[in-house]
């Protein structure tokens, strides 16, 4: 067998690990297939198994169990593939599916909001084939628990559950996937990739922190990097929507009124906001006011100040405890949906984001489990030291990345400037964060890239839709640091717009001339 180093050719055939804008509502498809097209060089070499699947059962031991190891026979649009089950006591479920012709790499995805996905999920089993069809070795976990018997925060009623969910389940399901690999083919992988979004994005930075050593290249999108901040700004977000809801209608109103003042700040009126942190966006200054009681086309007073503590941080005694969100994803994406809907507020109904954090309250915060606390009764001057020891667990905010860098391990971090669901500006300030603990090298092992007019991970009116792996996969194997890196706006499978991504702090600038809907006419440059 030559050296793994010499055996991977330049790639003459795109690579595509997609994010891009076909993701479901359910916090449980996060994840979508990231892989189309790519095919491995004739030239490079591949591996075949050493042993029969069904002889993978022998890996059974005193806290793993394979459940079933199946040999999957070629099927249309499908190549053979070995697909072994596994459960880590007490609940991990982990599927480690192995290519009949093995490219030599291990392939994990992550998971989406409090996990517990069917490894049987379409989206999942989507995401696993295009891997397979790849090459890859493909493995997925549930984290620890079924979110259909244990819906979303209540399987952390179980310490051990909570602690698997956290971050124990990935570093398991890493080293079991790799066990079950060499197991099966008499080697290890040669690279191992990680990518995900969302809890996928929080996972691949715990990966990076706390188990440097288990993935060459990891790719975190809109990672869930700070999640105490991101429950307080659920809870604060629940509580003033609740004294005032802003009904759904309203926000065309409130995106049209934002985009009017800083789509053209970035010096081109093309539907995007360049950098949100530039718009000064004053509701009770640039919005309608309601003269006398409610009304269709403008907003009460207290309608005004739920939006206002939408846009604002959260403070207690003059201490900054959540971001404020910047505006933007107020506007609405291809389907006709705003990114508020949904996330941020609900006709008559519980917002994503406030029925998330009235889970975890229940269930995560305080000493013993109480299903019927309400998001009312959380007290902000007196409440917030409770969540304190759930961030040790689940904040993946270490600056220091010594391990990772110095292993060789490649960071790419994406975040949309629209995103309703997670603060794109967590990721700068980790990032800066990054760059003052590492050094100005940073950059050279860690990326990051800002999506203008993106919503949650894909969506929204902005282009979304790049290979992410595309970037990771030749930046480990050959050195070949992405730098701009082309997105596509979908629509029925047409591209409506392509933009260039650039690394943070540069940002895309028209060069004067040829369409602003064609990435060739942009160009990489500080602000």
């Amino acid at each position: 067998m030559e050296p793994f180093e010499n055996s991977i050719p330049r790639y003459h055939a795109p690579m595509r690990f997609l994010a891009c804008p076909f993701l479901a509502a359910s916090l449980l498809a996060q994840n979508a297939p990231h892989i189309r097209d790519w095919r491995p060089a004739a030239s490079e070499t591949t591996a075949q198994p050493r042993v029969t699947c069904a002889a993978l059962h022998g890996l059974t031991g005193y806290d793993l169990s394979v459940m079933a190891a199946e040999s999957i026979p070629t099927r249309p649009g499908q190549t053979a593939f070995c697909r072994v089950l596994i459960q880590v006591m007490p609940e991990i479920r982990i599927e480690v599916s192995l290519p009949a012709q093995w490219n030599r790499r291990l392939y994990m995805f992550g998971n989406g909001g409090f996990a517990g996905e069917s490894l049987e999920a379409p989206n999942r089993v989507a995401q696993r084939d295009t891997a397979l069809r790849a090459g890859f070795a493909v493995t997925q976990t549930n984290t620890g628990h079924d979110a259909e018997r244990e819906p979303g925060a209540s399987f952390a009623a179980n310490p051990q559950k909570l602690l698997d969910w956290a971050f124990r389940s990935l570093h398991v399901t890493a080293e079991t996937a790799k066990r079950t690999v060499e197991a099966y083919y008499g080697m290890k992988p040669a690279k191992s990739y990680y990518n995900g979004c969302s809890t996928g994005g929080r996972q691949a930075l715990q990966f990076a922190q706390r188990y440097p050593e288990d993935f060459d290249g990891i790719v975190a999108g809109a990672p869930a990097l700070d999640s105490v901040a991101g429950r307080l700004r659920g809870i604060a977000t629940a509580q003033a929507v609740a004294k005032a809801p802003v009904p759904v209608a309203k926000l065309r109103i409130l995106a049209d009124r934002v985009y009017a003042k800083c789509d053209a700040l970035d010096g081109l009126k093309d539907g995007l906001i360049d950098d949100p942190r530039r718009c000064d966006f004053n509701a009770a200054i640039d919005l309608p006011a309601c003269s006398q009681g409610d009304g269709p086309d403008c907003f009460t007073p207290g309608q005004l100040a739920t939006i206002a503590s939408i846009h604002r941080d959260v403070a207690v005694d003059g201490k900054r405890v959540a971001l404020g969100f910047p505006p933007g994803a107020e506007a609405a994406g291809p389907n006709g949906q705003s990114g508020w809907d949904g996330w941020i507020m609900r006709d008559g109904g519980m917002s994503t984001s406030a029925s998330m954090a009235a889970s975890a309250l229940q269930y995560m915060v305080f000493n013993k489990p109480d299903p019927s606390y309400q998001i009312a009764q959380f007290n902000f001057a007196r409440d917030v030291k409770h969540l304190e020891p759930l961030g040790k667990m689940l904040n993946a905010k270490d600056p220091d990345l010594t391990q990772f860098r110095d292993r060789g391990g490649k960071l790419l971090m994406y975040f949309g400037w629209a995103d309703p669901a997670l603060n794109p500006k967590m990721g700068i300030e980790y990032y800066e964060d990054a760059q003052r603990v590492m050094g100005p090298r940073t950059s050279e092992f860690f990326k990051l890239y800002l999506m203008p007019g993106v919503f949650h991970c894909a969506g929204g009116v902005g282009p979304a839709c790049f290979d992410v792996l595309q970037q990771i996969v030749p930046w480990v194997e050959q050195g070949k640091a992405p730098e701009a890196i082309e997105a596509q706006r979908l629509e029925g499978g047409k591209v409506l717009r392509s933009r260039p991504l650039c690394p943070y702090p540069q940002v895309a600038k028209y060069q004067g001339s040829g369409s602003i809907d064609e990435a060739k006419n942009f160009a990489c440059s500080l602000p």
